[in-house]
């Protein structure tokens, strides 16, 4: 089966997993991925033996299912995350020049209505507050007291399709700030799918490597399939650099 196959067969099972029980990766996920992949096929191997302790064929056969389902989820928030660190980078450099053309926008607002009290009251309240919700709020704002009030801005040169221009902005930097900063479509579901995943191969993972390190306890050669070579390797390094130390 092709990953996104594995994903859509193991979606339902993956989402009802509670999130208490979610196990959040303590490895790099691309060796988890292929460990377990590796010890299905070590497993396999030794199917006759590890049958006597529960393990069965369709557990096996399982692994490699649910790592392909892992993979997909794992693609599928990578692309997320990049998308949103992309929608980061874009912000800015958007930013700096929306509130350049926020406050040319105000200074036109504030030169064409100098003589409406009422008109530069409304100026004034738009300029209250602060960050860059509040800025793309103003554009808005500027956009609809300039229409409501053409003419005293005709009458100082200035450019009405600006009024166009600073409302489409508004609409386009409210959805930029809501990526960059992750708040569009639920941002943490692609994560917390990946975690679940993630944790529905781990629990299989380490049911089969218990059961093999039981049942092989005496047999160093087959023994070894069934611990994490990435751990061995962490605390091999550990291991050196402590007698290192130590010296």
């Amino acid at each position: 089966m092709a990953n996104i196959d594995d994903y859509n067969a193991k979606l339902d099972v993956i989402k009802a997993i509670p999130d208490e029980d979610v196990q959040i990766p303590a490895i790099p996920v691309d060796v988890a991925l292929q460990e377990a992949e590796n010890l299905h096929h070590w497993s396999l191997d030794d199917f006759d033996a590890l049958n006597v302790v529960g393990i069965s064929k369709e557990m096996i056969n399982d692994l490699p299912v649910r790592a392909g389902a892992c993979r997909e989820a794992q693609s599928i928030w990578n692309k997320d995350y990049r998308s949103q660190q992309e929608a980061q980078k874009e912000w800015a450099e958007q930013a700096p020049k929306a509130y350049e053309f926020r406050n040319d926008l105000l200074a036109s607002l504030r030169f064409a209505y100098r003589i409406d009290d009422a008109l530069l009251s409304r100026v004034s309240a738009i300029t209250d507050g602060s960050g860059h919700a509040d800025m793309i709020q103003d554009l808005n704002d500027i956009a609809v007291l300039g229409r409501e009030n053409p003419e005293p801005l005709t009458a100082i040169g200035f450019d009405l399709t600006q009024l166009d221009l600073a409302a489409t902005r508004a609409d386009e930097l409210a959805d930029l700030l809501a990526e960059a900063n992750g708040d569009k479509a639920d941002p943490n579901e692609s994560k917390i799918i990946r975690d679940k995943a993630y944790t529905h191969m781990k629990v299989l993972v380490d049911e089969i490597r218990e059961a093999g390190k039981y049942v092989f306890r005496n047999d160093k050669n087959r023994l070894k399939g069934y611990s994490s070579d990435y751990w061995r390797k962490e605390n091999r390094k550990k291991k050196d650099e402590n007698n290192e130390a130590a010296e």
